[in-house]
């Protein structure tokens, strides 16, 4: 029998279930689990409910499996951030490029405060520049642009696309482009990369 305060005192870590979460992810069975790890079926199906707890070298060797670190099983996921607000009031509004002149746009961080982050969002308003004014850039990944307000000009490699409100364009980022507001009227957006 597990001492109660044990059970009590690791019952937060949800280590069964982050052991399902990575087998099942593997598409992996029990038995084959108990073939890399030298524990019998019998016994992995007992952690994965949270009726045996393991040691940590029987831990580690099932780490080492599926190749994350000991911090992967012993996160308390209620100190995880997995809900992040970002207030209006909160974010901070920066140019594009601060000290080289003209300015195309203005961007804020929409998911600054969102921890282990898997894409990057952004609102951006563009401003009345000259299309030779514009400068090109790029950087890993996708971009996924959504045109709130007003037309802009969107120049992708040689390409050049124009959007208007309730337009969206997704492409590869990695292709040097650029961004200009077409017209008198506002023009904002909000950009996804990843």
């Amino acid at each position: 029998m597990v001492n109660k305060t044990i059970v009590e005192g690791l019952k937060p870590y949800g280590l069964g279930e982050k052991l399902r979460t990575l087998r099942r992810k593997k598409s992996m069975g029990l038995v084959e689990l108990g073939k890399h790890t030298a524990m019998s079926a019998a016994m992995l199906s007992k952690l994965e409910r949270g009726k045996l707890f393991p040691t940590l070298p029987t831990l580690l060797r099932i780490a080492m499996v599926f190749g994350v670190g000991l911090d992967y099983f012993f996160t308390d996921e209620r100190k995880r951030h997995v809900v992040s607000i970002v207030r209006r009031a909160e974010r901070l509004r920066f140019p594009e490029s601060p000290g080289l002149g003209t300015i195309a746009y203005h961007f804020e961080s929409l998911d600054f405060k969102a921890t282990e982050r898997k894409l990057n969002a952004f609102y951006a308003e563009f401003e009345s520049v000259h299309a030779e004014a514009v400068r090109m850039h790029q950087h890993a990944g996708v971009e996924l642009l959504y045109v709130i307000s007003g037309s802009l000009e969107l120049t992708i490699g040689s390409d050049i696309y124009t959007l208007d409100s309730g337009d969206a364009i997704y492409f590869d980022s990695a292709v040097r482009h650029n961004y200009r507001r077409l017209g008198k009227h506002s023009c904002s957006a909000v950009i996804v990369t990843v």
